[in-house]
């Protein structure tokens, strides 16, 4: 079985090149499972999105949840965010599990903690409203408008903050470009001062060039603010350079997670090495093996890397495979997998409880080379 979360006791805090973010998770999944029915009312057939899915995002982290589409991880964030109900599992918010509350009645003190950023700029505003009310409503909702002078005094606050001009308030969102619309998506979470935001690919439908200032608006929100992001995407450039640590998503798992540059650097995942072998690397030109890239896609497709299959012969579908560590013992890099060999010299260690010392994080944004759609059909 794996590993709950609130079992993963945290000692230290994890220190990065700038920073020291707090060792207390904000956010907790624990065991986290959705099953979605199709068919008629007597021949119902339970399709299992999500397998039993354990994740901690500590306060002021950003965690990037990545895999190629239909992985289950916006099934994931919409769970957390109360938009969808879980089959089973535990959602903890500063160690309150919040799936024991009334849906209706505890939900708007929720999202005044927790708020989603979605994916779409052009479909998350309605086009018959302006800018202001998006805002205002946010804060009429979650009390926090005040008078009409400090509602005035917030709300130039909050276009300021996401680098949008006050003047804009009047706008309506036909008005605004992608890149700005998605601005105001964010001032709209930020409008309830919440402690974590999920975002979901927000800056895929963007264009390239307005991409890198997303990215460096969240970077700040979490340097200055604190607050903690769970950053869904499929694109790893992007995941490299927002996040301070990676999950991957493979059929409704988490398969491995670690610290961003070391588990780019030394993938242990069959996916995961498929996923990176897929971005474009200048570094890597003349290495490309074709064979080896093949024998990950059969490692990823055929039934020894994936568990539960249905295939009893099997050791991947008759026993649900351990994390190992991967790395020196003081590491948080793990991987779940049959396949996996740690090195002769290393045992295969559980989870440590010691803090993860980060590599240098890049300041250099993702190019345009490195912005791929990775999926593992490419």
């Amino acid at each position: 079985m794996s590993t709950p979360v609130s079992a993963r006791p945290a000692t230290a805090a994890l220190k990065t090149q700038d920073r020291t973010i707090d060792a207390a998770p904000a956010l907790e999944v624990e065991g986290l499972v959705k099953d979605f029915h199709s068919g008629g009312l007597f021949s119902r057939a339970a399709v299992r999105a999500l397998g039993g899915v354990d994740l901690a995002i500590r306060k002021g982290e950003i965690v990037a949840l990545v895999g190629e589409s239909g992985s289950g991880k916006s099934t994931l964030a919409r769970c957390i965010a109360r938009l969808e109900k879980p089959t089973a599992g535990r959602i903890l918010l500063n160690g309150t599990d919040v799936l024991k509350r009334d849906r209706f009645q505890a939900s708007r003190e929720y999202r005044s903690q927790l708020q989603m950023v979605f994916q779409d700029p052009f479909g998350s505003l309605n086009p018959v409203h302006r800018i202001e009310h998006f805002l205002t409503r946010s804060l009429t909702l979650h009390g926090k408008a005040g008078t009409p002078a400090q509602l005035r005094t917030r709300l130039d606050e909050l276009m300021t903050t996401v680098g949008l001009t006050p003047d804009m308030l009047n706008s309506y969102p036909h008005e605004l470009s992608g890149g700005q619309r998605q601005r105001v998506a964010i001032a709209r979470a930020l409008a309830v001062e919440p402690e974590v935001i999920l975002a979901d690919e927000p800056t895929s439908m963007l264009d390239v060039s307005v991409r890198i200032g997303i990215l460096n608006l969240m970077r700040q929100l979490r340097d200055e603010q604190g607050i903690s992001m769970l950053y869904i995407t499929h694109d790893l450039a992007s995941a490299r350079y927002l996040a301070d640590r990676i999950a991957v998503m493979f059929a409704g798992e988490l398969v491995e997670e670690g610290e961003s540059l070391d588990l780019l650097a030394n993938p242990a995942h069959p996916y995961t090495r498929l996923l990176v072998s897929a971005v474009p690397d200048p570094a890597r030109t003349g290495s490309y093996d074709p064979h080896e890239r093949a024998a990950l896609r059969a490692a990823v497709m055929e039934s020894a890397s994936c568990a539960f299959d249905g295939d009893p012969e099997q050791r991947c579908s008759a026993t649900e495979p351990v994390r190992h560590r991967v790395g020196d013992p003081a590491n948080e890099h793990w991987v779940r997998c049959h396949l996996y060999r740690p090195p002769a010299t290393a045992a295969s260690h559980a989870l440590s409880a010691e803090p993860l010392e980060s590599a240098e994080r890049p300041d250099t944004p993702p190019t345009d080379e490195s912005r791929t759609e990775n999926k593992a059909s490419s």
